[in-house]
């Protein structure tokens, strides 16, 4: 990952990202959690902000963080055998990283800043801690990531959005 900027001057809070996943989006992240629960979800979630043409996921990377998008827009980008590029767009209240989350396997794509955005992120350590303290909100946001990659999966063209 270039190295992102962390939240600096930038002013994060949560409500904007609940906000933001409440889009009703296909490729929305919506988990259902109450106003406590995204409070206690926030303390295991490091704010990041980038700017455009950032690069946030390399493929091919190990790395397994899952980036929850509050503002902005990211270009997923995955070049095949062929040489050929193939290209999703995810915003505003949706998530990229899930599936090397899951998979445990290295990244599929490449996704990249089109606009300067505003993250949230998670680790795998820190979900694991959310597991442990928390277990209710990390089963949550983890049906709420399978969710959305069940349905990127369905619809051929975001296909390549999980990452």
């Amino acid at each position: 990952m270039n190295a992102p900027s962390s939240a600096g001057a930038l002013q994060f809070d949560i409500r904007d990202l609940v906000a933001a996943t409440q889009h009703d989006s296909l490729d929305g992240f919506r988990p259902a959690l109450n106003a406590a629960q995204w409070d206690l979800l926030r303390t295991y979630l490091q704010p990041l902000s980038i700017q455009k043409g950032q690069v946030v996921i390399h493929q091919g990377a190990s790395d397994r963080t899952v980036y929850l998008v509050e503002a902005g827009m990211l270009t997923v980008h995955f070049e095949d055998e062929a040489k050929r590029i193939r290209l999703a767009t995810v915003e505003s209240g949706s998530a990229v990283g899930e599936g090397a989350f899951f998979s445990r396997q290295p990244r599929t794509a490449t996704v990249q800043a089109a606009t300067p955005c505003k993250l949230w992120t998670m680790t795998p350590l820190r979900f694991g801690e959310l597991s442990n303290r928390q277990p209710q909100v990390a089963l949550e946001v983890a049906l709420a990531l399978g969710a959305l990659v069940s349905r990127r999966l369905a619809n051929k063209p975001k296909r390549v959005a999980v990452t």
